[in-house]
């Protein structure tokens, strides 16, 4: 299957090819659900804030497009009781590679590939004394697919947008059930802290679906980011499920050469 557009006209003499970057940083609001039974049995529940910065790089000529991603969260939640509350703030970068099909004009692009995941983190649980921070490290490759259809209402361009990536294997950071920080970095006694992960032990996914549309010359881009990373490892259970409402602004930027 080619990944340019299916019964493009041959051109002759030298023709024009575009790199094409496109940008966006959106801010997002939501709903979060965290569990660490290393610091606590229950579950807290409350808001999440984002920052999200997506970058993907894509030539006419060239099958494969690259997306890098930024994204910066903090979370805050209480227990049921809500005389207890816990803080996350964590950081995660991911590096994506894309094969390219394009349908129907170019108006629909189908990408699949892989990407890489990186996380930093920490949670820390106010209530407790002993033990009251868990750190938060992790790398995983995950399969990725995105899908993104344009169309035109009443002569005004949209363009739709989904993606999903799902974990498949990697490796965080956990200590033990009862194992203490001291005994990990003080008396140097490792217990299985770095544990392999895979779709049994840490079934995760991350989907977003968007719209992007224009308003006053400005591309603009809502839509909504469910986040739903879990993991039961240690004799200990850790899950994070956010839903969050997302909005931000779209850039991109072309450069021309010419092919002979």
């Amino acid at each position: 299957m080619l990944c340019w557009s299916m019964g493009m006209e041959a051109q002759t003499g030298a023709t024009p090819l575009d790199k094409t970057t496109t940008n966006v940083k959106m801010i997002g609001w939501g709903y979060v659900d965290m569990l660490d039974t290393y610091l606590s049995p229950e579950r807290y529940k409350g808001w999440q804030v984002n920052y999200l910065s997506h970058t993907t790089h894509e030539r006419e000529d060239r099958c494969i497009s690259t997306l890098s991603v930024h994204k910066g969260s903090f979370a805050h939640a209480d227990n049921r009781a809500g005389n207890a509350n816990e803080m996350q703030a964590m950081y995660h970068f991911a590096y994506a590679w894309h094969y390219n099909w394009h349908f129907l004009n170019r108006r629909l692009n189908i990408k699949a590939g892989g990407m890489l995941n990186t996380h930093l983190g920490m949670l820390y649980n106010a209530r407790n004394s002993n033990n009251p921070m868990q750190a938060k490290v992790g790398l995983n490759v995950a399969p990725s697919v995105m899908a993104s259809y344009r169309f035109s209402i009443k002569n005004k361009p949209l363009t739709v947008r989904y993606e999903a990536d799902a974990p498949l294997l990697g490796m965080m950071f956990s200590p033990n059930y009862g194992q203490s920080y001291y005994e990990i970095f003080s008396e140097g006694n490792y217990d299985h802290n770095v544990v392999v992960t895979h779709p049994i032990n840490a079934l995760s996914l991350r989907q977003m679906l968007t719209l992007d549309f224009s308003l006053y010359k400005t591309t603009f881009r809502i839509g909504y980011l469910g986040d739903y990373q879990q993991a039961h490892v240690n004799h200990l259970r850790y899950h994070t499920y956010s839903h969050v409402l997302v909005l931000g602004l779209v850039k991109k930027f072309s450069l021309n050469h010419l092919r002979p």
